[in-house]
């Protein structure tokens, strides 16, 4: 039930699945299968995927921790935001794909869950955006040496949170990767 006026569609966005980023993630085979399990199934149902990079001091373009995993492999056809902040949308062409494409839904996916995929989620909520989060399609690090809590409990947390995600006129909903729906938005 989108806010966005006019678009039904929705969209994959797989959110910095790059060497340097989920080299020591949580799960990683297991995600990264999830999210290739995900773009077979949008592009065979012609849902657009749309990939989003980062660029860092730690990711400098044109190095392997810069470039996406061999496992997933982005279409010419397929576009490719680049980014240099948490939100995928902030300072991006992101928002641009997205209208151009008539998407109102976003199904996000990637890594790291407690920087970029928890602020690209609630940079396309506060857009007008429903967006989806699929629940073992994410990974992040173990920072629990730094005080944070185990990696596990990352994950599970903003699983947890997410479900309960609330704004007029749009939704927030968290699915696992057997369970993603690529239906239109509503609205």
């Amino acid at each position: 039930m989108t806010s966005l006026h006019d678009r039904p569609n929705t969209a994959l966005v797989v959110v910095d699945v790059q060497n340097g980023v989920v080299a020591n993630g949580y799960q990683r085979d297991e995600v990264v299968a999830n999210i290739s399990t995900l773009v077979d199934k949008a592009r065979q149902q012609d849902v657009p995927v749309i990939w989003v990079q980062h660029r860092s001091d730690e990711l400098v373009p044109e190095t392997a921790e810069w470039e996406y995993v061999p496992e997933l492999q982005r279409l010419g056809s397929e576009p490719l935001v680049h980014k240099q902040h948490g939100d995928s949308f902030e300072d991006t062409t992101l928002e641009a794909e997205l209208a151009q494409r008539g998407v109102g839904r976003v199904v996000v996916t990637g890594a790291q869950t407690d920087a970029c995929i928890r602020a690209t989620l609630h940079g396309a909520f506060v857009r007008g955006y429903d967006t989806v989060l699929v629940s073992d399609a994410h990974t992040s690090e173990d920072f629990s040496e730094y005080g944070m809590p185990p990696v596990d409990k990352v994950i599970a947390h903003t699983n947890m949170y997410w479900t309960w995600q609330s704004g007029p006129g749009r939704t927030a909903s968290v699915v696992d990767t057997a369970g993603v729906d690529f239906a239109p938005a509503e609205g």
